[in-house]
């Protein structure tokens, strides 16, 4: 569905995704008071390159949709908001090192280096918390959430999700992977 090339979409892509963007933002305002759509996809129009990497978000299954504007970048905000982790984005590790630590029944790919392909990053654990007073999200998966440089030193990684009412972190060897564990991302427009 995508074309690689440059990480730019074709016409007919970049106004399909245009479409299911604008959809997506009016069926879900109250994860975006006071944001205009229309501000919303001049911004986008202007950044190609940033429509190719929401069409990756979308592609995977992460349902991208506003979720705030920071005012000090004068940027939109962009997080995964399926309802669970995104389908085309589990089963992997957290990074390439803990792919490569693995000596037998290896994934095929781990969350870090899909998220820098798709130009995005992974929430980071207070981006996970503000998504979850969104909505319930997760609350049969989890997502790898980006690590602190001290957990991740000593082979660990953190992931989270909604059980019981309630935000749970927890940690995991970097190693790991689940069926049902990917990775939420965020994008700033």
């Amino acid at each position: 569905m995508t074309t690689k090339k440059n990480n730019v979409l074709t016409q007919s892509q970049h106004e399909e995704l245009i479409k299911i963007l604008k959809v997506r933002f009016e069926k879900n305002m109250s994860r975006h008071k006071g944001i205009e759509w229309n501000k919303v996809e001049n911004r986008l129009e202007a950044n190609p390159e940033k429509l190719w990497s929401l069409n990756e978000m979308e592609i995977t299954g992460g349902e991208p949709d506003v979720v705030d504007f920071d005012k000090t970048t004068n940027e939109y905000i962009f997080y995964d908001c399926s309802a669970e982790s995104p389908k085309g984005r589990r089963s992997v590790c957290y990074d390439r090192e803990g792919l490569g630590s693995r000596k037998e029944h290896k994934p095929k790919n781990n969350a870090i280096d899909m998220a820098a392909a798709m130009n995005i990053e992974l929430l980071n654990e207070e981006q996970y918390k503000a998504l979850q007073k969104l909505g319930n999200f997760d609350v049969k998966t989890s997502s790898w959430l980006k690590t602190p440089s001290d957990i991740r030193k000593l082979g660990g990684a953190i992931f989270a999700d909604f059980r019981y009412g309630n935000v749970f972190v927890y940690h995991n060897g970097a190693q790991s992977y689940y069926a049902a564990r990917g990775f939420r991302g965020v994008l700033k427009v």
